[in-house]
């Protein structure tokens, strides 16, 4: 109809516009219990247990972790300041105490890559487009270093320069796809799906629905909401009338 309206006849109804096309319809998120999450943790090793870890405790996208710079981490003060994240929005996330330990000895593993840069005269790492005209020598600052840098050098496709890039991103998938099929998780879990389940796992330990859209970056709270629907998953508690029924007596 809407097609043989505007098409055919030229005319322009605003009302049928509404009418005439469905809603999108958006599923429910994938989430991981704190099991499960743990069980997968099991199957990870070295970078891609702690990355892994990073996600679910901060909810962090992956894209945002890998490209982390060690001036991002401030452990005196408890926050992980993630920039220009989605919407080129900048946003400070709580560090988890208990991967304090681990992030300073990642720091440590990365600055014996920034050195051997150095000591070998590579190329800084890559910057934000306006920041690299800016200050054309930051790269090589220790502030501006990946926290998981990639241990090979690698080809920037913008400039062509040889450089230390960070973590792949299709590396820590294959990992992390692995991991899941050995845990013996049959959900379609991906990355991201530690983001969806570090959202849920706040609302469900009562944290307040815009403070869960603040740390997830969401622009708008709609976006947030989907979660309270995931814990609605199972009746919200409701009782199947099928179970008050009295035991049967015999099978026909």
């Amino acid at each position: 109809m809407l097609f043989f309206y505007g098409k055919v006849l030229c005319t322009d109804l605003p009302w049928l516009q509404e009418i005439g096309r469905p809603r999108p319809s958006r599923r429910l998120p994938v989430v991981l219990t704190p099991d499960e999450v743990v069980r997968i943790l099991g199957f990870l090793e070295g970078e891609h247990r702690l990355f892994a870890q990073l996600l679910y405790g901060t909810g962090m996208r992956i894209s945002e972790g890998l490209q982390l710079r060690v001036k991002d981490l401030d452990f005196d003060h408890g926050t992980i300041i993630v920039r220009e994240g989605k919407g080129s929005k900048d946003r400070a996330l709580m560090l988890p105490e208990s991967l304090a330990p681990s992030l300073r000895e990642q720091l440590s593993r990365a600055r014996a890559w920034w050195l051997k840069d150095q000591a070998e005269g590579r190329s800084g790492v890559a910057l934000p487009d306006a920041l690299e005209r800016k200050y054309p020598r930051a790269g090589h600052s220790w502030p501006w270093f990946w926290v998981f840098a990639q241990h090979t050098h690698s080809t920037d496709p913008r400039s062509g320069v040889v450089r230390r890039h960070h973590m792949y991103d299709q590396t820590f998938q294959r990992a992390f796809k692995r991991a899941v099929e050995q845990a013996g998780i049959t959900k379609p879990a991906t990355p991201h799906t530690l983001r969806h389940s570090f959202a849920t796992a706040l609302l469900r330990s009562g944290y307040d629905i815009r403070t869960v859209q603040d740390l997830l970056g969401h622009s708008d709270v709609s976006t947030t909401m989907i979660y309270t629907h995931v814990l609605k998953v199972g009746g919200a508690g409701v009782r199947s009338p099928l179970d008050a029924l009295p035991p049967l007596t015999s099978e026909r």
